[in-house]
């Protein structure tokens, strides 16, 4: 399950159009980003591939979200099992009021999974996924909050990779920390590629182009330009992506 194909995809709260016939092929095992001024759809269409607008009143959809050629809205998908299978990692790091290791191991004891040896194997591989695994193999029964900024961003990763998903979401997930952290982050995406499908927003266009395959730049809830990052950036197709990219506008 990884690889994501959206076609003439309109998105609305309310009366706002907010999304405007999007058609995107994601492959997988790849990093794409989404790229575009404030306010111009980048996470309303990131969170429509694991249905986290689902809980925004007034949001509909329209046109279809394929993730390995099965439509992810169609009835009598079980949401819960999607957002396993697409895991998601937010702008701020939010990681639980529990203890390292207990913030790793939830999703697996929501699964019902109680064998301490599986428990702790898990923990211990997601943490060495994530980077994390060298700076708390220490002090996992100490609380989450007593980890730095970075270092609760990569737990949030940590938790994200214990139940296996396929595809990762990212909503900006280096926009609060500091240059350190975010190197560390960037390192952490391109490493996780080989395994995972992907898929980034962020407005920090050095970013895109240093970890991304693919670049996707919106403007006003259209897609504008999506192509290799590399070609986007030095040979834009599209004025309005070259005005963006260039700084001119956004």
């Amino acid at each position: 399950m990884k690889s994501i194909q959206a076609n003439n995809v309109n998105a609305y709260y309310g009366d706002n159009h907010v999304l405007k016939g999007i058609t995107m092929g994601i492959k997988e095992n790849s990093v794409t980003a989404f790229i575009g001024p404030s306010g111009c759809g980048k996470s309303t269409f990131l969170r429509m591939f694991n249905r986290m607008n689902d809980y925004i009143e007034g949001f509909r959809k329209e046109g279809d979200i394929l993730i390995d050629g099965n439509e992810i809205y169609a009835p009598g998908i079980r949401v819960e099992e999607l957002r396993q299978k697409v895991g998601m990692v937010f702008q701020k790091p939010n990681p639980f009021p529990k203890t390292i290791f207990e913030n790793v191991a939830y999703g697996l004891r929501i699964q019902g999974i109680k064998d301490k040896k599986k428990l702790e194997e898990v923990v211990e591989k997601s943490l060495v996924q994530s980077a994390l695994w060298g700076e708390v193999k220490d002090s996992l029964n100490k609380s989450a909050y007593s980890l730095s900024g970075g270092q609760q961003q990569r737990l949030c990763i940590a938790r994200t990779l214990a139940v296996e998903p396929s595809i990762i979401l990212m909503d900006e997930p280096a926009s609060a920390l500091d240059p350190i952290s975010t190197a560390k982050i960037e390192e952490l995406i391109l490493e996780l590629k080989d395994r995972y499908t992907i898929v980034i927003v962020t407005h920090n266009m050095q970013q895109a182009a240093r970890i991304s395959n693919k670049t996707a730049f919106f403007y006003l809830g259209e897609l504008i330009e999506f192509d290799k990052t590399k070609d986007l950036f030095t040979n834009p197709k599209h004025e309005r992506t070259e005005s963006y990219i260039t700084g001119r506008f956004g």
